[in-house]
């Protein structure tokens, strides 16, 4: 069953209802079913981004700007 955000056209409250398919949800404070449906946004959480430790690899990972063989590795 998906959630829906609706607004109610009759007293105004916004509410978020699990809706079957063959179902008429209704306002839960005034039992009006002239409802609205808004537009959901979900949330993300996220972070700000961090520089990642720089990883030695073979020649060529290390993104040395010299190319292959100039970050001193070897």
């Amino acid at each position: 069953m998906p959630i829906y955000e609706y607004t109610c056209q009759g007293c105004g409250h916004e509410f978020e209802k699990l809706v079957r398919s063959d179902t008429v949800p209704q306002c839960p404070q005034c039992d009006s079913s002239r409802l609205q449906k808004r537009l959901s946004v979900f949330a993300a959480a996220t972070t700000a981004p961090t520089a990642a430790p720089a990883m030695s690899g073979p020649c060529g990972s290390c993104g040395h700007p010299g190319g292959p063989g100039s970050c001193a590795l070897h």
